[in-house]
């Protein structure tokens, strides 16, 4: 009988063990969740996102707060690309409208080029017609 006991807790144990080695990457379900929060504090969006895909995964019952963080996560994910889109969007216009604004300015010296050529051209105009 306590052979048959032994055994028994033994392989509970060796089993318990086992399944530690063989078992989920993320840790049990308290510690899945965990480290995806932890993911989403450090602001590894991303990483936080697959863990809380991890814990929905094994965890369907548990899931509608869970998704909610997650759901959560992953807007604040697409804002951070749309920043980053529109970030660079505005670098690109605000280059371009440098580039215009010089040409802006290049067209208006050669606007008062002409005007004084013009001035000039009428003044001599007026000098000829005073001669005849």
């Amino acid at each position: 009988m306590r052979r048959v006991l032994a055994g028994v807790a033994l392989g509970v144990i060796l089993g318990g063990c086992g399944s530690g080695l063989f078992g989920n990457p993320f840790g049990g379900p308290s510690t899945m969740l965990a480290k995806a929060d932890r993911l989403t504090a450090e602001g590894d969006y991303r990483s936080a996102v697959a863990a809380y895909d991890a814990y929905l995964t094994q965890n369907s019952d548990d899931s509608r707060a869970v998704r909610a963080r997650r759901d959560a996560v992953a807007s604040i994910m697409t804002t951070r690309d749309e920043m980053t889109r529109l970030t660079q969007e505005l670098a690109r216009v605000r280059e371009e409208l440098a580039k215009r604004e010089g040409d802006l300015t290049k067209v208006r010296q050669e606007a008062d080029k002409l005007r004084a050529d013009l001035e000039r051209l009428k003044q001599i105009d007026l000098q000829l017609e005073k001669r005849k």
